[in-house]
């Protein structure tokens, strides 16, 4: 692991303080206001050391864009295809589904990732259908 300097630490508690799931833009805006003279550049180097390292979660809904969570627990995701919100499901995480994968390939799972697509409860309740 990488020693934190003063931006990945700011990186990092700012990415645990929120669970919306940010791009990197959005966490230079908040990182932005602790360290005014950070570069757009620099967040983008940390959140992929970070990534990396296993710090944080990359997080590729297919958008084009890389959302980032603190939480490195195992979790699922839901994508709102309407509106492009990233959230955490209250779901048990089946570590089953590895085993399976490994009987059907013989290959060795290390980790799964699953995120979920739709339209979230907001955007249905707003007529929002594919708007994002």
């Amino acid at each position: 692991m990488r020693k934190f300097s003063q931006q990945r630490a700011a990186i990092i508690e700012e990415l645990s303080s929120v669970t919306s799931h940010p791009t990197a833009s959005e966490i230079y805006n908040m990182v932005r206001r602790r360290i005014p003279n950070i570069s757009l550049g620099t967040v983008y180097r940390n959140l992929s050391m970070l990534a990396d390292d296993g710090a944080i979660l990359r997080i590729t809904t297919g958008e084009g864009t890389e959302r980032f969570d603190a939480d490195t627990s195992d979790h699922y995701h839901f994508c709102c295809s309407s509106c492009g919100r990233v959230s955490d499901l209250a779901l048990p995480f089946c570590g089953e589904l590895n085993r399976s994968v490994e009987e059907m390939t013989g290959a060795h799972v290390q980790r799964h990732s699953l995120i979920f697509y739709g339209e979230c409860a907001d955007c249905v309740a707003l007529g929002r259908s594919g708007t994002a």
